[in-house]
């Protein structure tokens, strides 16, 4: 404890008086690890056009923040840029799950202690078999220590031996951000739906220095069609770390420094982040994955037929006769856009 406090002092200092350093947009090679051969990547009967974009849909009343389960295609609206599409595929909990942990190994606290590992487990415990899950760490950079995988012995031994906690590196979200994308477009499987899940007790950090820069990462994220979720563990000490950093990079956007944040990240995908104490956050982590395995998927052909690689608004919404037979307020996490196809 008597380390902490000077690290987060230090920490501080550097973010404001060290900005100009931070914001350099650089590129280094990626760190992750090998792939899976195309026999190993299984795959489901439905074919898909190249165009489709497959949207993930969680839906959830207000108050309760209950799983609405009983919905069909006919209950949900899909608008492009303003413009109505047809929902052309749908089903729920149908599809694989491609699962990837990023697990924070920087900065003044270790947010995967025993408690926490012991809940990721127990909830992936409850995926389907063809689910597959990966391992990644990061800090200054980014290491896949588990490929895509549906052997639970494997992941439990990925998980039982992530690397040991470095306080003296960094949380490089950009880092971490544009690795995972990479190995999603790589490894996960074609035909299944996409999740990164960030284990951290930060959700918030500047570019860092030789890494990919964040909006670069991020473009990646969103090509990729992954969803961004997160499990924070909160103690006083983290509340702090992570306070900090919210105001070192409120300051540093003021100085046109580039930063991450994953709560923004897992608003604009659709996802979710939550934080609990590290003694709860098994629960936590079950609600996640239940979440996850209750998502509506819809898919829909653009009336947009221009290949420009553009960024494209997303809204998905609930129709009002809907709405009004639900009699309670609902909400729908989905992706608010997507990367139109390239020529």
């Amino acid at each position: 404890m008597k380390r902490f406090f000077p690290a987060l002092a230090l920490l501080f200092l550097v973010a404001i008086f060290q900005l100009p350093s931070r914001v350099t947009p650089q590129t280094r090679q990626r760190t992750v690890g090998p792939t899976r051969s195309e026999s190993e990547i299984k795959t489901e009967t439905i074919k898909t056009d190249v165009d489709l974009v497959t949207v993930d849909a969680l839906v959830l009343q207000k108050k309760t923040s209950r799983v609405v389960g009983d919905l069909s295609r006919e209950d949900f609206v899909i608008a492009e840029d303003g413009v109505t599409q047809s929902i052309t595929h749908f089903s729920q909990d149908r599809l694989p799950l491609s699962v990837l942990l990023l697990i924070d190994r920087g900065g003044c606290l270790d947010p995967f202690g025993d408690t926490v590992r012991h809940a990721a487990f127990s909830a992936l415990a409850q995926l389907k078999p063809v689910d597959e899950v990966g391992v990644m760490t990061y800090h200054d950079t980014a290491e896949l220590r588990q490929e895509f995988t549906t052997n639970r012995d494997a992941i439990k031994r990925a998980l039982d031996y992530v690397p040991p906690h470095d306080e003296r590196a960094d949380h490089c979200l950009d880092t971490v951000l544009d690795a995972a994308a990479s190995y999603m477009d790589r490894a996960a499987n074609p035909v299944g739906r996409r999740v990164v899940i960030f284990i951290t007790g930060v959700t918030r950090n500047f570019d860092c220095l030789g890494s990919p820069s964040g909006k670069a990462a991020t473009q990646s994220l969103y090509e990729s069609g992954s969803v961004v979720c997160g499990i924070v563990p909160q103690t006083p000490v983290q509340a702090m770390e992570n306070g900090m950093m919210r105001w070192a990079t409120r300051l540093g956007r003021v100085a046109g420094a580039h930063t991450l944040d994953i709560q923004k990240l897992a608003d604009e995908t659709g996802g979710e982040l939550l934080q609990d104490k590290p003694e709860n956050l098994e629960t936590s982590f079950n609600t996640l994955v239940e979440h996850l395995r209750t998502r509506y998927n819809l898919a829909f052909v653009s009336s947009n037929k221009k290949r420009d690689g553009t960024l494209r608004k997303l809204k998905i919404d609930l129709t009002e006769g809907t709405k009004k037979k639900q009699q309670t307020r609902l909400v729908v996490k989905a992706r608010r856009s997507y990367i139109a196809p390239r020529s």
